[in-house]
């Protein structure tokens, strides 16, 4: 008798489709015949993890929502943001009595962005899901304004997918700083985290961080300062999950400088990029970890306009394995933008780092940072930004790139405009984004030939005469997923 089963190629394409929840852009093809071996294909179910904004009864947040046009794409689907359960900081059981009757948007097709705003403390988490048309790219940046008191200034964060493993370099438990490490939850079951502390001596003796539970479709905020009777100026993070997975970000705050989100470093690696430094930045610091046994030697440089160069004084760091590094490099910029490449001077050795980076002095002084991150990839996507308050910065470090940079028609109207820019080998570029309509638009970034590009995006904006700004890395919006191609169409069996 004849057993007619699924083609090998038949299923490998539905199982990518369906499990492309979490996708990302396949790696460049290497070896002969290698592009051959897979097709890529528009995921068709995406998710995507917000914080919550801020503790702060005067803070005001704005949300952008925005998927870009994929070729090949369904034609049906739809995507939404629902409020998580919230645990109170102070661990006196819910915050904002989970979900909220209305929505703070509602997304749009792709090519059009959607905003939406909320404010004061109890504004919760936010669990989003896209499938079909929606799903490929989607991107949700969460912006909040504080006007006073701890974290004042500008705090934006592009809302990220679950994963089981974060490292965060650049966080601290000092006399003046508030940093939680917030936890959510996307799925049906509780997750598990554990969470390490590493300063300049290395790991930090903790009782509590050790199996915390989050609750299924829930977020947790954890004050760092309660893990460790150890302050530190600078902290490595390490969040690790036991069952399950979440989204994890820490909120940096402190109390004369401002604060931010410090989103999760890049995998770690022995060759890192930090782009997108502000031409004015008057302080940067680079914090750096190596997780394994071995010391790491980094070799530092700044990739400026006219190229890369090295800093007097800081032309390489020295990591110790285990132990947080940190290395005060000043106005490094001096006048012009930049971003820091780190690279092995002799055995590469993995390593995560993140930079603290500030504007302003004294009273007017407002701090962001900027992790280390992964390239571009096929396409990168920025949402939320304005005529007037948006800069984005394109890194090329080891060869030449031709860049295409598309903004979407506004929130309230317009059209979308694209315009193509080549990036020179070792140099960084801020770049003026194409005329775009009214009102909040994305931008799309997407190398056409050439090198790896990195990419930032900075927001700018005034808050009771202090200059805020937040700065958020653009990798891959993970709108793609590598399909393998089959040799054989082993369809029929017969027996």
């Amino acid at each position: 008798m004849n057993r007619t089963t699924l083609s090998l190629i038949a299923c490998t394409v539905a199982l990518a489709a369906v499990t492309g929840f979490a996708a990302f852009d396949p790696p460049a093809a290497t070896g002969a015949g290698a592009a051959g071996n897979a097709t890529e294909r528009p995921v068709e179910r995406t998710g995507l993890l917000c914080p919550a904004p801020s503790f702060s009864d005067i803070a005001d947040t704005a949300y952008t929502s925005f998927t870009p046009v994929t070729q090949g794409a369904g034609s049906g689907g739809q995507a939404a943001l629902e409020a998580a359960a919230e645990q109170s900081p102070d661990g006196k059981g819910a915050k904002g009595g989970g979900k909220k009757d209305k929505p703070v948007l509602t997304p749009k097709p792709p090519g059009s962005p959607a905003v939406g705003d909320t404010s004061g403390s109890d504004a919760p988490a936010l669990i989003g899901t896209a499938d079909g048309k929606y799903a490929p790219g989607w991107t949700v940046q969460e912006t909040t304004r504080i006007a006073a008191g701890t974290g004042r200034g500008l705090q934006g964060v592009t809302c990220t997918p679950a994963d089981t493993d974060f490292w965060f370099p650049g966080a601290s438990t000092a006399e003046g700083r508030t940093d939680y490490v917030h936890l959510t939850n996307p799925d049906d079951a509780a997750a598990v985290v554990d969470i390490k502390l590493y300063g300049k001596g290395g790991p930090l003796k903790s009782a509590v961080a050790d199996g915390i539970t989050v609750p299924p479709h829930s977020s947790e905020p954890v004050l760092l300062s309660t893990l460790t009777d150890d302050p530190q100026t600078d902290l490595t993070v390490h969040v690790g999950v036991r069952s399950g997975r979440v989204a994890a970000t820490v909120q940096a705050q402190d109390d004369a400088g401002g604060g931010d989100w410090l989103p999760a470093s890049a995998d770690p690696a022995g060759s890192l990029v930090l782009p997108g430094i502000p031409k004015d930045a008057t302080d940067v610091r680079l914090v750096a970890f190596t997780p394994g046994d071995d010391d790491a030697d980094l070799k530092v440089r700044l990739a400026s306009p006219d190229g890369s160069i090295t800093p007097a004084g800081n032309e390489t760091v020295h990591v110790k394995a285990g132990m947080t590094t940190a290395v005060d490099l000043g106005p490094v910029t001096r006048g012009e933008p930049g971003s820091l490449l780190l690279t092995p001077t002799d055995d590469a050795v993995p390593v995560v780092a993140a930079l603290r980076v500030v504007r302003g002095k004294g009273a007017r002084q407002e701090t962001a940072y900027i992790p280390a991150t992964a390239p571009v990839g096929r396409r990168a996507t920025a949402a939320d930004n304005s005529a007037k308050g948006s800069i984005l910065s394109l890194t090329a470090p080891t060869g030449n790139a031709t860049v295409k940079v598309t903004a979407s028609a506004g929130s309230e109207g317009g059209s979308p405009a694209t315009k193509t820019y080549t990036i020179k080998s070792g140099t960084s570029q801020d770049i003026s984004a194409p005329a775009a309509g009214k009102g909040t638009y994305a931008l799309t970034v997407e190398p056409v030939s050439g090198g790896p590009v990195y990419a930032a995006r900075t927001l700018t904006g005034a808050t009771d005469g202090v200059s805020g700004f937040t700065i958020q890395t653009l990798p891959s919006d993970r709108g793609l997923v590598a399909v393998p191609r089959a040799e054989q169409d082993l369809s029929v069996l017969q027996r």
